[in-house]
């Protein structure tokens, strides 16, 4: 009979450790796959922001070594990712191609003037207003005009920051409930030995020597589940860019390096937080309270 019920005692030992395992590779992968969207959702909407561009429209009058220095100046400046400088003989064949027919024989003239395309980083777009970039180019006096699509870029920055937001939010859910479902996994695991931890501390077993064993079986736990989780996102990773290889472009190595880490890391830090206190729990508890 007893040797029925240590059978039973064991099988029922590895399917808590096992649970254990499969509660922290889920959550550590989902952690990890939120993660990855968050920080991509944000590199894509900045590339995006960069490329839209504020165009500026240069006085007729102005020559070309002022343009030139204006220009120079532009791509000096640290919030500016570059510039591109367009003709007026550029934008009048540009300007053709999209009308279908040649406009300048029927004015008899080029009504168009040089421009200078400025693309600013996504930081400065999202943290200044577009009007007052614009007053700030309207300043310098070789600029007529500032060309841009204000109403795009407001909704960007609307958008990006609701995205941000939501994404940062059930980031946090997530985490709550990884701490949650691994805490609970744990604290059954050691709530089945709680009677050997009194038994270890009545006979003069310190809190140290105790609590070593349960948090090294946790920290192993933990490797495994941040080593399949690590696992399986990596191959949805290499999935996902075999169907769109622009992935690869985003998602670099030392991307995969800080993910990787930060799951491995996470992997190591909840269970022995959550073991360290469900530990110190039962050796807190009197032997009449352990029955309860």
């Amino acid at each position: 009979m007893s040797a029925k019920q240590d059978r039973f005692n064991k099988r029922r030992l590895r399917s808590s450790y096992l649970s254990v395992v499969v509660s922290m590779t889920l959550v550590l992968f989902l952690i990890g796959l939120l993660s990855t969207v968050l920080y991509h959702s944000k590199t894509i909407a900045n590339e995006v922001q960069e490329n839209i561009a504020f165009t500026v429209l240069l006085n007729p009058s102005a020559k070309q070594i002022a343009i030139k220095q204006f220009q120079r100046q532009l791509e000096l400046s640290e919030h500016v990712k570059y510039t591109e400088f367009i003709s007026k003989d550029e934008a009048s064949q540009s300007l053709e191609k999209d009308l279908g027919e040649d406009f300048i024989n029927f004015l008899g003239f080029n009504p168009l003037t040089d421009a200078i395309d400025i693309h600013f980083h996504a930081y400065y777009t999202q943290t200044n207003s577009p009007d007052g970039i614009e007053k700030e180019l309207l300043k310098v006096p070789v600029v007529r005009e500032v060309i841009y699509d204000k109403s795009l870029i407001n909704l960007l920055n609307d958008n990006l920051q609701k995205l941000s937001y939501a994404l940062l939010l059930l980031s946090v859910l997530f985490s709550l409930i990884a701490i949650a479902l691994i805490n609970s996994s744990i604290r059954l695991t050691i709530y089945s030995k709680r009677f050997l931890i009194k038994t270890m501390q009545l006979v003069g077993a310190t809190k140290k020597f105790i609590r070593k064993p349960f948090i090294k079986k946790s920290l192993q736990h933990g490797l495994l589940a941040s080593g399949l989780a690590i696992l399986s996102l990596d191959l949805l990773i290499r999935y996902s860019t075999n169907l769109l290889p622009e992935i690869q472009r985003l998602h670099t190595v030392e991307d995969q390096i800080i993910l990787y880490s930060s799951i491995l890391l996470i992997g190591f830090f909840i269970p022995w937080v959550c073991t360290y206190f469900a530990v110190r729990k039962y050796l807190k508890l009197t032997t009449d309270e352990l029955h309860y």
